[in-house]
C-alpha cells in the first residue's frame, strides 16, 4: 500500500516542501539568535509554544509555494516528468520564489531591528519617502554585502532544487498499483489540508478554523509573539484587513466618558463636541512679557537611557542637571512610538492611532487645529537638520501653523553629515543664532528636531570637544539598555549637544524668559533594563516611556511629577504656564488642572497595525486590551509580578481603565477628521472655513 511513495513527482514535491521549510526554520533560528528581544523572564514553555506556531506557519507557506508545481506536475502531457521545458519553468519559478522569500526575510529582520515589529503592511509607509528611506538604509547597513549574500544564497538553493529535479524526475517510472495511488492520494490530501490548517487536533470539521497570526500573541508578550510569526504570511494577512476611518457608534457610546475626562462644561456637551474654551489660568507665570517657548525633541531617547531615570554609566549628565533643576516627569509616555507619530501627537493633541501609516501622510486630515497656531503675537519656528518632507510633516506643519518659519535641509550653512542632514550640534548652533537675533520684545515658539541619536549613529568629525568613550565592554552595555558602543556614544553625543545648546542659551538675552521643553519621541530597540522598574520590560512599556522636562530656572521652581502624563498634555500645560487664552479641540490637558478621572491616565498603543493592542496607564496600573476590547487584563505596575492579570481582584480599576482605553482609541480615530480644517481649495462652496 506504500507503493505510492515511490512516485517521482510526489518525491520531488515533498523534497521541495522540505527544502523550503528547512530554509525557513533556519531563518527563524537566525531571528531568535540574533534579532529577538525575548527577556530572561519569559519561560522556555512560552518560547517553544510561540516557535511551534511559527513552524506551522512556515510549513503552510512551504506548501503554498509548492502548490503551483503540483499543478504543473500532473498536467496530461506538459508536465515535470515528460517535458524539459516544464522542468525549466519549474526551476525558474523556484529560483524567483526563493529570491523573493529571502528578500522578505531580509526586510523583515531590518524592520524588526528598527521598529521592534515583524514586517507588516505598515512598512509600506517608508515608500512614501523612497529617497530618504533608501539613503538611510544605505548608510546604516552593509547593503552590498547583504545583497551579495542574498544573491549567493538564492543561487545555492536554486542549484539544490535543480539537483532534486535531476534525482527524482529523471529516474525510470516505478510500478505503482492503482489501489496504492488512490490510497496515496487520500493520505497526501489529508496531510496537505492539515498543513494548511496548521492544526492536527481540536478541529471542528463543520467550521475548521485555520491557524491565524493572532495565535502567536497568546502570551501577551510582543517579543514572544514575534517568534511565532512568518513575515510573508503576516504581511499578506495585514494587507487584507480593511479599516474604516472611525466607528461613529463607538464614538457616541464613549462620548459621555470622554466629556467627563476633558471636564467639558454641561453647556458645551452634545453632538460630539470636544471644544472647550480655556481662559487665562491662575497658575500662569508671573512675567512682565510673554515667555518664549523652545521645544527640543530628543530623537529615539527613552527614559531607560537617561541617568535621571536610573541608567548607569553617566550617559546624560546635561539632561540630568536639567531634570534636577526643572520639572521632571517620572511617568511620561508617548501614545504611539515613532518620530512622525510623536510629532503629530505633540502638535495636535491626538494620539496617532492610524493603523497603516502615520496620520501626517493622510492628505485629507493634514490641516489640523493646533494650540501652537493660537500663539498670537509669537514668531513660530521649526528647525530640522534634514528634509521636513519626511512622512509629509512639512504638509502638516505649513498647512496647520500660520506664518511658520520652517528651516530644513538646504537652509543651513553647515554641510550634511548623513541621511538626516546636518549634525545636531550644527543644528543647535545655527538655531541658537536665529533665536538670539530675535528682538527681546518679540516672543517666539521654536521647535528643534534632533536626529543624531538614530541609525546610522553618525559621529561627525566636528564635535567641539566631545570625546567618544570606549572603556565599557559590550557585555556591560548590553546588560543596561544599550546595543553597543555606537548607540551608547550616540546618546552621549545627543546629551553633549543639548549641553552645548544650553551653554549658548545661558549667554543670550532670551534665556531668562524662556521655557525649555524637552521630550523623547520614542525609545528605540533595547536589550535588558535591570536599572528600570520590572514592568517596563515585561509589559513592553519601555518604548513609550521617554524623558520629559520643562526647564526655566528664572521662572519655575524644581518639581517632580509622579503622575502619569502623556505627550498630548505638553502643549496645554505650556499654554497654561504662559497665560494663553485658547480653544482646545482635542484630548490634551493642562497637568496643573485637576484630573476628573482621579489618577491621571495616559493612553498608549502597545502594538500597531490593523488589529492594535491598546492600553491606559496610570502611575500604578495599566489596562491592556485589543482595540475591540478582547483579551483585556489589568496590571499593577510596581509589584513583584506586574505581568499578572488583576482584573478580577480589582474590577473597578479595571473597568475604569478599560473604558478609558477604548474611549481614547475610538475618539482619536474620529478626531483625525473632526479636528481637521477643510482648506478653501478642497472645500465645496458653502463649506469653507472662515
Amino acid at each position: 500500500m506504500m507503493g505510492w511513495w515511490h512516485s517521482r513527482r510526489l518525491r520531488f514535491l515533498a523534497a521541495c516542501v522540505a527544502t523550503l521549510w528547512i530554509l525557513m526554520v533556519l531563518l527563524r533560528a537566525a531571528f531568535y539568535l540574533f534579532f529577538s528581544e525575548v527577556g530572561d523572564t519569559v519561560s522556555a514553555g512560552q518560547i517553544w509554544q510561540a516557535v511551534g506556531v511559527g513552524l506551522r506557519f512556515d510549513l503552510r507557506l512551504a506548501l503554498l509555494m509548492v502548490l503551483p508545481l503540483a499543478v504543473l506536475a500532473w498536467l496530461p502531457r506538459f508536465n515535470l516528468v515528460r517535458s524539459p521545458l516544464a522542468r525549466g519553468l519549474a526551476l525558474v519559478y523556484l529560483g524567483l520564489a526563493t529570491l523573493l522569500l529571502l528578500l522578505t526575510y531580509i526586510l523583515d529582520f531590518g524592520h524588526y531591528v528598527y521598529l521592534g515589529d515583524r514586517l507588516n503592511i505598515t512598512a509600506l509607509r517608508f515608500l512614501q519617502d523612497t529617497r530618504m528611506s533608501t539613503q538611510m538604509v544605505w548608510e546604516s547597513y552593509p547593503v552590498v554585502w547583504i545583497t551579495l549574500g542574498w544573491l549567493a544564497a538564492s543561487a545555492l538553493i536554486t542549484w539544490l532544487f535543480a539537483g532534486l529535479a535531476a534525482r527524482f524526475l529523471l529516474r525510470d517510472k516505478p510500478p505503482i498499483r492503482t489501489r496504492s495511488l488512490w490510497a496515496g492520494g487520500v493520505v497526501v490530501f489529508l496531510l496537505f489540508t492539515l498543513g494548511l490548517l496548521g492544526r492536527a487536533t481540536d478541529i471542528n470539521w463543520e467550521n475548521p478554523v485555520p491557524l491565524r497570526w493572532s495565535d502567536a500573541f497568546v502570551s501577551g508578550d510582543k517579543a514572544v509573539a514575534a517568534l511565532g510569526l512568518n513575515p510573508v504570511l503576516f504581511f499578506y494577512d495585514t494587507s487584507q484587513l480593511e479599516t474604516e476611518p472611525y466607528d461613529l457608534e463607538a464614538v457616541r457610546h464613549y462620548y459621555p466618558l470622554m466629556a467627563d475626562f476633558l471636564d467639558l462644561p454641561a453647556d458645551r456637551r452634545g453632538d460630539l463636541n470636544y471644544r472647550r474654551h480655556v481662559t487665562v489660568q491662575p497658575h500662569r507665570l508671573d512675567t512682565t512679557r510673554p515667555p518664549n517657548i523652545v521645544v527640543v525633541m530628543l530623537e529615539s531617547l527613552g527614559a531607560s537611557r537617561v541617568g535621571a531615570y536610573g541608567t548607569p554609566f553617566d550617559p546624560t549628565p546635561n539632561l540630568d542637571r536639567i531634570a534636577e533643576g526643572g520639572w521632571f516627569f517620572e511617568h511620561f509616555y508617548v501614545p504611539v512610538t515613532g518620530t512622525a507619530k510623536s510629532i503629530w501627537a505633540f502638535l495636535t493633541g491626538i494620539p496617532d492611532v492610524a493603523p497603516e501609516e502615520s496620520a501626517s501622510r493622510n492628505p485629507l486630515i493634514g490641516h489640523q487645529r493646533m494650540i501652537v497656531d493660537q500663539l498670537d503675537g509669537y514668531r513660530k519656528l521649526y528647525m530640522v537638520g534634514g528634509n521636513a518632507g519626511w512622512a509629509n510633516l512639512k504638509g502638516l506643519l505649513t498647512r496647520s501653523i500660520d506664518g511658520l518659519e520652517l528651516y530644513e535641509e538646504g537652509d543651513w550653512q553647515s554641510p550634511n553629515v548623513d541621511v538626516w542632514g546636518i549634525s545636531d550640534l550644527a543644528l543647535f548652533k545655527e538655531s541658537h543664532a536665529i533665536l538670539d537675533a530675535i528682538p527681546d520684545d518679540q516672543p517666539f515658539f521654536a521647535f528643534i528636531q534632533t536626529a543624531g541619536n538614530h541609525r546610522p549613529f553618525t559621529i561627525p568629525p566636528d564635535n567641539d570637544d566631545f570625546k567618544v568613550r570606549d572603556d565599557l565592554s559590550e557585555e556591560q552595555l548590553n546588560g543596561n539598555g544599550f546595543k553597543n558602543a555606537a548607540q551608547y556614544n550616540a546618546v552621549r553625543l545627543l546629551d553633549y549637544n543639548v549641553g552645548r545648546f544650553m551653554d549658548m542659551a545661558r549667554q543670550s538675552n532670551y534665556f531668562d524668559n524662556t521655557l525649555f521643553v524637552f521630550f523623547g519621541d520614542h525609545n528605540n530597540r533595547i536589550t535588558t533594563l535591570p536599572h528600570m522598574p520590572r514592568f517596563q520590560e515585561v509589559l513592553r512599556l519601555e518604548s513609550h516611556h521617554v524623558p520629559h522636562m520643562i526647564y526655566a530656572p528664572g521662572l519655575l521652581q524644581p518639581r517632580r511629577i509622579h503622575e502619569a502624563v502623556s505627550l498630548i498634555d505638553v502643549m496645554p500645560t505650556v499654554a497654561g504656564l504662559i497665560g494663553l487664552e485658547y480653544d482646545n479641540t482635542t484630548l490634551g490637558r493642562d497637568i496643573q488642572q485637576p484630573a476628573p478621572e482621579g489618577d491621571r491616565t495616559a493612553f498608549v498603543v502597545l502594538r500597531e497595525g490593523p488589529r492594535p493592542q491598546i492600553g491606559a496607564v496610570t502611575a500604578d496600573h495599566m489596562a491592556r486590551l485589543n482595540h475591540d476590547g478582547e483579551d483585556a487584563s489589568l496590571h499593577k505596575l510596581y509589584s513583584d509580578n506586574p505581568e499578572q492579570d488583576r482584573s478580577d481582584a480589582d474590577p473597578e480599576t479595571f473597568q475604569h481603565l478599560f473604558d478609558l482605553a477604548r474611549g481614547f482609541y475610538e475618539t482619536s480615530r474620529y478626531l483625525f477628521y473632526d479636528n481637521a480644517i477643510r482648506d478653501r481649495r478642497d472645500a465645496p462652496a458653502g463649506d469653507q472655513e472662515p
